[in-house]
């Protein structure tokens, strides 16, 4: 084989194996870019009805209304998975194959988990160590969705005053500061909206996956696999 061969090889090998990432962060620039596209054409539709000039898709997409509206999803979509990481650490339903084996409950062992003493060669750095480092890294996906919904829950927060602020100016009523803002109706309705959705869908899916299977989905148990099979993934 050439290297000309061999290079066409690996760069195809690389679309395969980061597919489901590519795939994914693509259709997200996309559906992003259409909700920029609608969200500016309902924002000037609202800048007409109330008498003042319309903008420009860039001044729009750098507004504070364009960027309530994504962070306010995007803290709810960080909640789901900081929850449902942490939540499956001691949490079951048996049959799911979102679930972990029922008698694994907890953090498990070391041996389990490949840590300490148990690393393998092949194992991340900081999970062979018996200090901080393996403290932090066992638990550094939950911390990091963790981090992620706190910092996009407080950009919601901030652009969410914003956006209010200048809804409240162009009705010539007074502005309101973010403290009062978080105790507001339109900050409230704004956040529990998407986090009960969030929930539900979580809720459906380990259940719904309990009695229903996906061929070829490892969010799906083997068709064949009993009801009652739990952790099992296709």
């Amino acid at each position: 084989m050439s290297r000309g061969d061999r290079k066409a090889r690996e760069h195809g090998s690389f679309w395969r194996d980061n597919s489901l990432t590519l795939a994914f962060g693509t259709a997200f620039l996309l559906v992003l870019l259409g909700q920029a596209l609608a969200g500016h054409a309902e924002f000037n539709e609202q800048l007409t009805d109330d008498g003042v000039q319309r903008i420009g898709l860039g001044e729009y997409v750098m507004s504070s209304d364009f960027a309530v509206d994504v962070s306010e999803n995007w803290q709810s979509e960080f909640l789901q998975f900081f929850l449902f990481i942490f939540g499956t650490v001691w949490l079951v339903q048996r049959g799911s194959p979102e679930s972990k084996v029922l008698h694994k409950i907890g953090t498990e062992s070391d041996r389990d988990q490949r840590t300490g003493d148990h690393a393998g060669q092949d194992s991340p750095r900081w999970a062979g160590t018996k200090d901080w480092r393996q403290a932090v890294y066992s638990r550094s996906l939950g911390l990091v969705m963790g981090g992620l919904f706190v910092l996009a829950w407080f950009a919601q927060s901030i652009s969410g005053m914003a956006a209010y602020d200048e809804q409240q100016l162009r009705q010539l009523q007074e502005p309101v500061g973010w403290g009062a803002y978080l105790g507001s109706p339109d900050f409230w309705n704004r956040t529990l909206q998407n986090w009960q959705s969030e929930l539900l869908a979580v809720a459906a899916m380990v259940i719904l996956s309990v009695y229903l299977r996906q061929r070829g989905s490892p969010e799906s148990k083997p068709v064949g696999s009993p009801h009652t099979s739990t952790g099992v993934e296709g």
